[in-house]
């Protein structure tokens, strides 16, 4: 009989503490936002990124995982980047393979200044 007068009084307590401290935290209001966690180094935007830059980005976390918004941005300026590299390259290479002259027009106009025809001699 003590014990369960015992779990009784316990059980009182209990809820007397829960119901004052609901009852006291309503009157201050709701929990203020917080403003989300964003990406403390992001890429940098006067120049191109290299290798360092994606190495050391790191993104927050999120209560799921990362926000997908600040990957989301990251993906898409590297593949920016990545895209007009590709374009430079193709561009260059391109104009390379058009300034170099074919080699065998190059041989055979060369040779035919090199030596004199035989219906040239004297």
């Amino acid at each position: 009989m003590v014990m369960f007068l015992f779990l009784v009084v316990a059980l009182a307590v209990v809820v007397a503490a829960v119901t004052l401290s609901v009852v006291s935290g309503g009157e201050s209001g709701p929990l203020p936002e917080v403003a989300p966690e964003r990406l403390q180094d992001p890429l940098p935007p006067d120049r191109p990124v290299n290798r360092a830059d994606v190495e050391s980005i790191r993104f927050p976390l999120a209560p799921r995982g990362y926000r997908m918004a600040d990957v989301d941005d990251a993906l898409s300026r590297l593949g920016a980047e990545l895209a007009e590299r590709d374009a430079r390259i193709a561009d260059l290479e391109s104009a390379l393979a058009g300034a170099q002259p074919a080699p065998h027009t190059a041989h055979s106009s060369h040779t035919s200044l090199d030596k004199p025809q035989p219906e040239d001699r004297p």
